[in-house]
């Protein structure tokens, strides 16, 4: 459904876009994770065609950007970071007006402007003011022009900047909707939980490189380059951690005590102390640490692995560099 291959763009010195590879399929909701300044918008204008790259080549189903520019506007729906309303109309208007510019004539373009508004859950607000929306709902208005003419691809930049936590949940909840309907949607953000319960697929995009692309799942194994288990025990807790340590998948343990904790993964069965285990590389199966610890009769009170997140593997698979 999209395709980029080698896609780049320069201004003067600065390679915005470096030479970036990408290719979605229907129902893909491709999570496109980065710093302000990496990239993002720029490669989304460009897939969009209201950016012409330097050098490379972008196809949206099928149709490639240099020649076809207005076969895809009319197959994506662009939602830019910041876009302009107009205050005077009140958001059927707003709507109507829009659907007017898609072509949409006659009562097809009242029944599409409504079921927009209940798609964003924003019917409530269909004889409201647009100067009276709050930002959030202003969001989700943004969201169902762009839907009005049902495209099949979304590019949807930074939908939730500058939303409080509930108007974020709001988006996140939409953006669910949106791959339901089998539609191919990117969609960019800095704010990385925002799309870890989204996303089909994530890219990490860094100083104008694409440098990780894949499933979710792939993604979060790729960050993991050890796997690192807290475990509690009753009892003597630094002679538990000397029977760890002893077996040859382990590649080191730690005591965390007290203060520690309080900045590290909180502990509610025992607050006062825990062993970091870390497996030694390749080893994933750790059923042998429990069964150890009870031979050696210690009883465990807490047992978990390191919970690994888009924050973490963003962490682990970048190096921080800015443009």
């Amino acid at each position: 459904m999209i395709e980029c291959i080698k896609l780049t763009k320069r201004y003067g010195d600065l390679v915005a876009v470096n030479e970036i590879d990408l290719k979605l399929e229907d129902g893909d909701v491709f999570g496109f994770i980065g710093p302000n300044g990496s990239g993002k918008t720029t490669t989304m204008r460009m897939i969009a065609t209201l950016l012409n790259p330097d050098y490379g080549e972008a196809y949206v189903c099928g149709q490639s950007i240099y020649t076809k520019p207005d076969e895809i506007r009319r197959m994506v729906g662009y939602m830019p970071d910041f876009f302009g309303v107009y205050d005077d109309m009140t958001v059927i208007e707003y709507l109507e007006f829009f659907a007017s510019c898609y072509r949409i004539d006659g009562p097809d373009r009242r029944r599409i402007c409504e079921e927009k508004l209940e798609l964003v859950d924003m019917s409530f607000k269909r004889d409201a003011m647009v100067s009276q929306l709050s930002r959030g709902q202003t969001q989700r208005i943004g969201l169902a022009r762009t839907l009005l003419h049902d495209p099949q691809v979304l590019l949807l930049d930074e939908p939730a900047s500058g939303l409080d936590p509930r108007a974020r949940i709001e988006i996140r909840n939409l953006l669910k909707r949106l791959g339901e309907l089998n539609k191919t949607v990117v969609v960019s953000s800095h704010i990385l939980p925002e799309l870890a319960d989204v996303c089909t697929r994530v890219g990490m995009i860094e100083k104008g490189n694409l440098i990780v692309d894949g499933y979710v799942d792939e993604v979060m194994r790729k960050a993991r380059q050890r796997v690192l288990l807290y475990v509690g025990v009753a009892g003597d807790i630094d002679e538990a951690a000397k029977v760890l340590e002893s077996h040859g998948d382990v590649e080191h343990v730690e005591v965390t005590t007290g203060r520690q904790l309080l900045s590290r993964v909180p502990d509610d069965q025992n607050p006062h102390a825990r062993i970091e285990v870390t497996l030694a590389p390749e080893i994933e199966d750790y059923s042998f640490l429990p069964a150890l610890l009870l031979e050696r009769g210690h009883r465990l009170t807490l047992f978990r692995e390191e919970e690994i997140n888009l924050e973490t593997a963003f962490m682990q698979l970048t190096k921080g560099v800015q443009q």
